[in-house]
């Protein structure tokens, strides 16, 4: 059995202080809704008995406090803002789950298969709203007015990319002329976008250097991308036991790197199957397994790696340009090898 890589530490230092910032969010939620937030975290189960079952990684609310310790900012003052990034980022997913049909998220049921769409819509608005009232705590912490007015249009701004990309994710679905530019844009706008704003955010409120934010933007972008091309293929070959769900993106038609880079590299036979199939409503049973027969023979898993590691280093790069210390840097290029090398 394969071993999985293990968070960095600088997670694990950060984890308690996020649950608790977190913790104070959720529970400010009407108690009904609330306890559905709260199996979503895993922090309850269906039943609204508490549990101690952690679903996420923070990976994005971790990095928004990187990079302000990175600065040299005071990551107590930011932890509201990196509470509203993991809030937005849940928010998502809930909606997510709904659009792809998933069943299960972390190996339990989703909310909307436990309590239905509609309810599940209300849950997904509700994180939606915290996000904004955890943001505002951030004058509790001491920061300017000025900064605070600027993070929420910043978050705002991401949001509406987040959007734009699930809207892109999902119209992908029924087409089979998706390029790699195409998907290249989606993945900018559906998955680097609330990267981006994290790692820039993070440097805004811990720093006054415009220069410094904006190394840390393109950092979280770049990274943001290789993250998603790497989701694609644990999403293809992770297994269900890797990504904790039970429908592949191959059943849902997803229009992932491998499949678009299949598409558009195939010839004869091959091509005619690849198109035939995704044209289908969905793809069942040894229809999956002849889709990734088809793109192991192309070589796609291998294109998309050495394309998630070109983004990777791009990463590297940018924070490279910020010039600060190697103490400072290397918790974020720790964080950039374990979202390339992880397999869960």
């Amino acid at each position: 059995m394969a071993v999985k890589h293990r968070l960095p530490g600088s997670f694990i230092s950060y984890r308690r202080a996020l649950r608790v910032e977190l913790r104070k969010a959720i529970d400010s939620c009407p108690s009904a809704l609330g306890s559905i937030l709260r199996y979503h975290m895993g922090w309850q189960d269906e039943h609204g008995h508490s549990c101690i079952r952690e679903s996420g990684k923070f990976i994005r609310s971790t990095l928004c406090l990187l990079c302000c310790q990175a600065v040299g900012g005071d990551t107590s003052q930011v932890m509201p803002a990196a509470a509203a990034v993991e809030l937005i980022h849940n928010f998502s997913l809930i909606h997510d789950d709904i659009e792809d049909a998933s069943y299960e998220r972390h190996h339990r049921p989703t909310v909307w298969k436990l309590w239905g769409q509609s309810q599940a819509i209300n849950a997904g608005d509700a994180m939606f709203s915290l996000a904004y009232l955890a943001l505002l705590r951030l004058k509790e912490k001491g920061i300017a007015d000025e900064k605070i007015v600027s993070s929420t249009e910043m978050l705002s701004l991401a949001c509406l990319d987040l959007c734009e990309g699930q809207y892109l994710d999902v119209d992908y679905e029924n087409r089979l002329d998706t390029t790699v530019e195409d998907y290249l844009d989606m993945a900018a706008k559906k998955t680097a976008a609330l990267f981006a704003l994290s790692t820039s955010m993070g440097a805004y409120l811990g720093s006054q250097d415009s220069k410094l934010v904006d190394s840390f933007h393109l950092f979280g972008k770049e990274l943001g991308i290789a993250y998603q091309i790497c989701d694609d293929i644990l999403g293809i070959w992770g297994g269900e036991e890797s990504v904790g769900k039970s429908v592949t993106d191959i059943s849902q038609r997803k229009k992932t790197l491998p499949v678009v880079y299949g598409l558009r590299n195939s010839r004869g036979e091959a091509r005619k199957k690849l198109e035939g199939l995704y044209s289908q409503k969905s793809i069942e049973g040894d229809e999956i397994a002849e889709v990734t027969k088809i793109l192991d023979h192309l070589g796609a898993k291998d294109y998309a790696e050495n394309l998630a590691e070109r983004y990777y280093d791009k990463a590297l790069a940018e924070v490279e340009a910020t010039g600060l210390d190697r103490s400072g840097q290397a918790p974020l290029k720790e964080t950039a090898c374990f979202l390339l090398k992880r397999d869960f």
